[in-house]
């Protein structure tokens, strides 16, 4: 699938960086081409002798170079390129490219190009949530730039959440997709997915039964069709594909934060089985019997984040898909829902137990839109994901 192309990889300072040297390897093994560019603070953590080694090039370093600028100068070294990848895409990297800076080969290869630029980002978690780097981000996005990562993880500093950079093969498989032509290329989708938990106390939670199995089916074959997916997602009992860029969540308000955060997209694919009530008052420690009988636990209503997204006046995606999942008058039920939550389609099917549907490996389902009913025959939900995806695309090629 990479055979022949040419990838400009782009290597950040952060110790992350040691996994751009089996990205490379992952990348050469199947047929790409790897032009690696070493930023100065990068050489603190990999040398240009084993980049060139892996890659089979010569390590580009210094803007400053006559021999390279009489050679190739850095404007044909930006363009020469099927896509530029950024790995690791640190928060100085990501704050130099979003202010348009360049004082450097990378920052100026990187605004000399009008090549695809993919990044994977990698820093400490609270650099990562820092408001500078979320607007850069944001800058970054609405400048066409993609993302694969971060992921949440173990810290080098010994911190824990996101900022943790992609692993080689998520950021191959985020290539694969940027360099193959699908209908959904240079469509950014939002998808939502699995249960959310809702605390009650240190120990206890508020569940439901989804397994997130069906979302991350649809996630994997819209990113299969070129899309940029941005994967939200609930303690699932799946791991997320490959080649999303995924945000854990736990809660429905972390979802609707995360979500938030997520636009603008294309369309916005609604799969989560969100909570729709929380505990009022979340104990800090362990509710215990007591003589007195059972404990009371008020409730209040969590956000409804199909209903609110459906309802943007600004940043509104093109398409809005929710879910039904419905025990009895499934179309009824779903059709009124849809109405309800003023989205454009809704994707209903039948979790009463004798289906097998919540958690099992099918479903069945009904697409509902404004111009009527779809009922899809009992299908795996890998089919049902690329049948719906396909669906999203000619609706959004429209």
């Amino acid at each position: 699938m990479l055979a022949s192309k040419r990838i400009l990889l782009i290597i950040g300072g952060g110790i992350a960086a040691y996994k751009s040297l089996d990205l490379i390897r992952r990348l050469k093994e199947r047929g790409a081409g790897v032009i690696p560019v070493l930023t100065r603070a990068a050489e603190e953590f990999v040398t240009p002798l084993s980049v060139s080694a892996l890659s089979g090039e010569k390590t580009y370093r210094d803007l400053f170079d006559l021999t390279d600028e009489a050679e190739m100068g850095h404007i044909q070294l930006s363009r020469s390129a099927d896509l530029i990848v950024v790995a690791p895409t640190t928060a100085d990297l990501m704050g130099k490219m979003a202010s348009g800076l360049a004082n450097d080969l990378a920052s100026t290869l990187l605004m000399a190009t009008d090549t695809r630029v993919l990044c994977a980002p990698a820093m400490n978690v609270r650099m990562w949530n820092h408001p500078a780097t979320q607007r850069n981000l944001k800058q970054l996005r609405e400048d066409g730039v993609r993302f694969v990562g971060p992921n949440e993880g173990d810290m080098a500093c010994g911190e824990f959440g996101p900022g943790r950079m992609s692993e080689p093969l998520e950021i191959v498989a985020a290539i694969e997709a940027e360099l193959t032509a699908g209908p959904l290329k240079g469509k950014r989708i939002l998808v939502t997915s699995g249960p959310t938990h809702e605390p009650i106390d240190p120990v206890r939670y508020i569940a439901n039964r989804s397994s997130g199995a069906q979302g991350t089916a649809i996630a994997r074959a819209l990113s299969a069709m070129g899309a940029e997916v941005i994967f939200v997602t609930g303690p699932a009992d799946v791991q997320p594909p490959e080649g999303v860029q995924v945000v854990p969540v736990e809660t429905a308000q972390q979802m609707s934060d995360a979500v938030d955060n997520a636009l603008p997209v294309d369309a916005g694919v609604f799969t989560a089985a969100v909570a729709d009530w929380r505990v009022a008052g979340v104990s800090d420690r362990k509710l215990k019997k007591s003589r007195d009988g059972l404990p009371t636990l008020e409730f209040s209503e969590n956000p409804d984040i199909l209903k609110r997204v459906s309802h943007l006046e600004k940043n509104r995606p093109s398409l809005v898909v929710g879910f039904a999942a419905e025990t009895d008058n499934v179309v009824e039920h779903a059709s009124a829902k849809r109405e309800r939550k003023g989205c454009d389609w809704i994707v209903a099917n039948d979790v009463s137990p004798t289906t097998g549907i919540m958690g099992g490996s099918e479903n069945a389902v009904t697409l509902i839109t404004g111009q009527g009913t779809e009922e899809w025959p009992r299908m795996s939900k890998d089919l049902v994901a690329n049948r719906l995806a396909q669906k999203i695309a000619d609706a959004l090629s429209e």
